[in-house]
């Protein structure tokens, strides 16, 4: 039998799809069979009816987006996707938009037997004809819902040099929640994800999160130590322009989706201690990659990177992978060879995450399709569907945005003055036609390309975020090296019924949360700034320590979410917040989805009870007593109202606002007020906890500490700094503060700039004055007498003409130094006195240091000679040591005198040829200025010394003995020898008497020129000593000048 209906061949989706031609139906149907066949495209809810011939309704499952191609045309159109599995349509709208009409339908259009089998659609790829079903039937081992492994590398992580290991306690997990916990880790330990442990240095605490279909998920809370102590992973991200590159061009699209990616990868043995979890079961090691380590972005992405190198037409950042191509079969091609690498390499994919044959994909603010690239409509939605102010202070807000925007914008004060003059003081509403044109006209430029700016990872990423009474926006920018500001993408969203009665501080936490899930792609894995204009923030999720043990349950489900990202968070005041602040309140209506919630404050009624009496056992009350005086105060029955019928939208008592802050984690037991598993204390016994708390006079911390765990009521942390404050014994027994940061002294440009000096003593009954050079670390030891201001100054004057008058002088409060003597000292000789703080010789730290080192110095040397012999010599050897805190590690010696000073080890180096050089001008100035003449003396010879003995220096006669140098003598006076310059000897007048002609005795060798002694002639008698012969030598009397003033010249 032959079936008369007839078909249309199309490519949806980039797959070739039969569908029936129907004229009568006003919409497009596809099959479930189909659907799966085109890639399962997302299916968005539809509120649509639809009925067939018979008039019966047809259920509609959703509405799906496609891409449609037939010819040559091309269109992205919407079709229904029926719960049916043969009912595959083309109606009126997809036919208007192909422009069918006039086309004959034997041209289009092709028949098909009832009898035969339905052909499947197909698409050609290689020599074989496969569909998408078969591409995922070949690698249907990559889709087994299980836990993959990775084999082509594993994560090794780096600590920090000199850290210390950050052991965390365990929390605490309720007897409600303690089987679901229980469970999940049994889990992960059969996945081989953890193992449990007996020994760690290092432990995390766990964070325990329930999800929205009730299973948990356990995370580990790495921001109490680990993170700050981990070396960031030296391998970067793709930047944008990167990716763009691959994704530009394409025309159809395909995304895979790893399942539990970063868990696929296993941590390297030596790694596995660090990541070690504290639970109620005991201590457990991450054998597998976790979530919220800092360096394992970078790790996956270099995995990832390896993985899929080499391949065209393939973008990967982190757990992203897009497959693009210009084809269908090319598409297929590369999806085949990617799927094999991913199965090679352990990997796993999630099924139902993955999308096949896109017709677009939305990438980094960024729209992809065969059209090339455009900007996603989404980043200038919030500007663009922002509903008129509808009062001042709606208007404040949109206003505070311009003035945030207003530098890029030279004409801005033009388009505000009919909104500025709303703002005038008793001004009334009334919004005119000028108003709303410039709230459009701004509102256009706002979302223009004037302001946008594309995402660039190479500048400063800013993510600022806040929340008003019904809604929350954020926006994420660029900051350039001048400065200036540029947005990236804004987004914003209503508050549901539920969401309006947060307190403001989770209110503001949600903007946050809410601004990192949807500028995930763009700052995961990268350095960003948070801004928050809520300070309370800071520390919940800036904290360093971990999540705050008694966050509020919902900021606690939060801050686990940002443990993923890298960031730092700041404070900036609501003045200044106009480009976020304008978003949370000018706003479209959109919807929420569900959320997961922490489980930490499930609790069965037996636990609450069973805390309840802990709590108040820990106090010298009863629960009665609680009871009874909760009943009798004012504020407390209000809560107790409160909690009965709802919370108020406005609360004009800043006591219970703090209540209301905290209005999750309240609860009546017994007709108690319970916060947590604190009792909340009336306030008529206050008086009396506090002095429970202080009864062994605790510290300010442990005694917080003991309140956190039993009592609570608002602003009791200042209640009990105050009273602590206030303790008379606690104050007399106070423990130092904890030291400041160091500040250490500045290098001097000079030796002897600047000195430290100091006592050292007594030792062995002496005190010494020490004096250190901070530049050249030359030390002065003295032997100090007295120890008063004039010997102190008259050694230092005695030292200072030595080396000079330093520039600055450090020294302690001794009364030496702090006396009027030592300041006039001081100022005589333009010397800075610096006095250390009293009590703090860290402060003058140098010259204690070398104090240290000289007592122990003497201490060691002990018996081994005088006193001033063993300083000496441990002086030398100080002095000529190499320092290593000098420049070049110099020693002292070097430093300041720009030599080495010699030591006894010299002498067991070789001499070197010493080639000495005589001054040659010094002598001929002082020979002529003096008339000096050679002088020389013989060995034997008789002569005249210079006696000094007596009142008045005379002659006495004696006889040159040796000759030691040039110009020295020893000469023999009588028995004695003494030495003389030649200066200081005188010929004898006997010579003058001797004839000239008189022979010598002296033979002529021993009146040369020798060092050698007189040589005796053992034959000859002893006779009288000859002189030498008085010189033959003419004198004449010197023509001296005569001064004449007129005279111009002398011959």
């Amino acid at each position: 039998m032959t079936d008369k209906r007839r078909y249309v061949e199309l490519l949806v989706n980039g797959v070739h799809v039969r569908l029936q031609f129907d004229t009568a139906s006003d919409i497009t149907l596809i099959s479930k069979r189909t659907w799966n066949l085109i890639g399962c495209p997302q299916v968005l809810p539809t509120e649509h009816t639809a009925r067939n011939a018979s008039g019966d309704i047809l259920k509609l499952v959703g509405i799906i987006k496609c891409s449609v191609e037939f010819r040559d045309n091309y269109f992205t159109g919407n079709c229904y996707l029926t719960n049916r599995h043969d009912l595959d349509l083309i109606g009126i709208d997809w036919i208007d938009k192909l422009n069918l009409w006039d086309v004959p339908l034997s041209e289009i259009c092709m028949m098909k037997c009832t009898n035969s089998p339905r052909d499947l659609p197909m698409v050609h790829v290689a020599k074989k004809d496969i569909t998408i079903e078969d591409l995922l039937q070949k690698h249907k081992k990559l889709f087994q819902n299980k836990l993959g492994c990775c084999t082509i590398g594993k994560a090794k992580l780096y600590l920090r040099q000199d850290v210390k290991p950050v052991f965390c306690p365990k929390r605490q997990v309720p007897y409600a929640a303690t089987d679901k916990v229980d469970k999940e880790l049994d889990r992960l330990e059969k996945l081989g994800v953890i193992q449990p442990v007996n020994y760690s240095a290092w432990a995390a605490p766990i964070v325990v999160v329930q999800k929205a279909n009730e299973t948990i998920r356990l995370c580990a809370d790495f921001s109490t130590g680990l993170n700050d102590a981990l070396q960031n992973h030296s391998y970067p991200l793709p930047l944008p322009e990167d990716l763009f590159i691959k994704l530009n061009g394409g025309r159809y699209f395909s995304k895979l989706d790893l399942s539990e990616a970063y868990l696929q990868v296993e941590v390297d043995e030596d790694s596995r201690e660090l990541l070690t979890i504290n639970t109620h079961r005991g201590l457990y090691q991450f054998s597998r990659l976790p979530f919220g380590v800092k360096p394992a972005p970078a790790i996956f992405q270099q995995i990832m990177d390896t993985m899929l190198s080499n391949i065209k037409g393939v973008a990967v950042y982190l757990d992203d992978i897009i497959v693009v191509a210009s084809s269908a079969h090319e598409l297929m091609s590369r999806l085949d060879v990617v799927l094999n690498r991913i199965s090679q390499a352990g990997f796993q994919l999630q099924k139902e995450k993955c999308q096949f044959m896109l017709d677009s994909v939305k990438y980094l603010g960024y729209i992809f399709d065969k059209d090339g690239r455009r900007p996603d409509p989404d980043n200038i939605n919030a500007i663009k569907n922002m509903p008129t102010p509808t009062d001042v202070t709606t208007l404040r807000s949109f206003l505070g945005m311009i003035g945030y925007y207003s530098m890029f914008v030279p004409q801005m004060y033009k388009l505000r003055h009919p909104l500025n003059q709303l703002l005038m003081a008793n001004a009334k509403w009334y919004w005119t036609k000028e108003c709303q044109y410039s709230f459009d006209e701004i509102k256009r430029i706002l979302s223009s390309k004037l302001l946008l700016t594309h995402y660039n990872p190479k500048l400063e990423i800013i993510v600022a975020a806040d929340a008003s009474n019904y809604g929350i926006g954020a926006v994420i920018s660029h900051r350039f090296p001048d400065g200036k500001e540029k947005p990236i993408a804004h987004v914003s969203r209503t508050l549901n019924p539920a969401e309006r009665k947060y307190s403001q501080i989770e209110k503001e936490g949600l903007a946050i949360v809410f601004a990192v899930k949807k500028f995930h792609k763009m700052i995961y894995g990268r350095r960003f700034t948070l801004l928050t204009d809520h300070k309370p923030l800071l520390s919940i999720f800036g904290s360093k320590s971990g999540i705050p043990a008694y966050t509020a349950n919902r900021l606690q489900r939060w801050a686990i979410t940002l443990l993923a990202y890298d960031f730092r968070i700041l404070y900036k005041s609501t003045e200044k917040f106009g480009q976020a602040d304008v978003l949370s309140r000018l706003i479209a209506n959109q919807k929420q989805e569900s959320e997961d919630s922490i489980i930490a404050t499930i609790s069965l009624e037996e636990d609450i009870h069973q805390i309840l009496q802990v709590a108040i056992k820990a106090t010298p009350l009863s629960a009665e007593d609680i009871r009874r005086y909760t009943q009798e105060d004012g504020e407390l029955k209000r809560i107790i109202s409160y909690l009965e019928h709802g919370w108020p939208s406005h609360i004009d008592n800043k006591n219970i606002e703090q209540y209301a802050h905290r209005r999750n984690s309240l609860s009546l037991v017994d007709g108690c007020l319970m916060f947590g598993n604190r009792v909340i204390v009336p306030t008529s016994l206050r008086r009396k906890v506090m002095l429970e708390l202080h009864a062994a006079h605790p510290g300010v911390a442990r005694m917080k500490a003991l309140a956190r765990g039993y009592v609570y009521w608002p602003n009791i942390d200042a209640q009990i700094e105050e009273y602590v404050a206030k303790c008379s014994a606690c104050a007399k027994a106070m423990k130092a503060p904890r030291k400041t940061e160091m500040q250490s002294w500045g290098t001097p440009s000079n030796p002897w700039s600047r000195v430290h000096v100091d006592f050292a003593g007594p030792i062995n009954g002496k005190q010494f004055l020490i004096i250190i050079d901070a530049f050249s670390k030359w030390p002065e030891v003295h032997y100090m007498k007295y120890v008063s201001t004039q010997a102190t100054v008259k050694k230092l004057r005695q030292v200072f003409s030595c080396f000079g008058c330093p520039d600055i002088l450090v020294s302690d409060n001794g009364p030496q130094f702090t006396s009027a003597e030592f300041s006039r000292f001081c100022i005589a000789n333009a010397i800075r006195h610096i006095k250390t703080p009293p009590y703090h010789p860290q402060s003058n730290g140098l010259v204690e240091r070398f104090v240290d080192t000289f007592k122990r110095a003497l201490l060691k040397a002990e018996g081994e000679g005088e006193i001033e012999d063993i300083i000496q010599r441990f002086l030398l050897s100080y002095r000529a040591t190499p320092n290593p805190a000098t420049n070049n590690q110099e020693s002292p010696a070097e430093v300041i005198f720009g030599r080495k000073i010699r030591i006894p080890m010299e002498q067991m180096k070789p001499k070197p040829e010493i080639i000495q050089c005589k001054n040659k001008r010094m002598e001929r100035q002082f020979n002529k200025r003096h008339g000096a003449l050679p002088r020389r003396f013989n060995v034997g010879q008789a002569v005249m010394a210079r006696d000094f003995q007596g009142v008045k220096p005379t002659w006495k006669f004696g006889i040159i003995v040796r000759r030691k140098g040039k110009v020295i003598y020893e000469v023999k006076v009588g028995q004695k020898i003494w030495v003389r310059h030649a200066n200081q000897i005188q010929p004898t007048r006997q010579e003058w008497e001797i004839e000239s002609d008189r022979k010598h005795d002296i033979p002529l060798n021993i009146l040369t020129e020798s060092d050698n002694e007189i040589k005796k002639d053992p034959n000859k008698k002893k006779t009288c000593t000859t002189l030498p012969r008085r010189s033959q030598r003419i004198r004449r009397k010197p023509n001296r000048i005569k001064i004449n003033p007129k005279d111009r010249y002398y011959p």
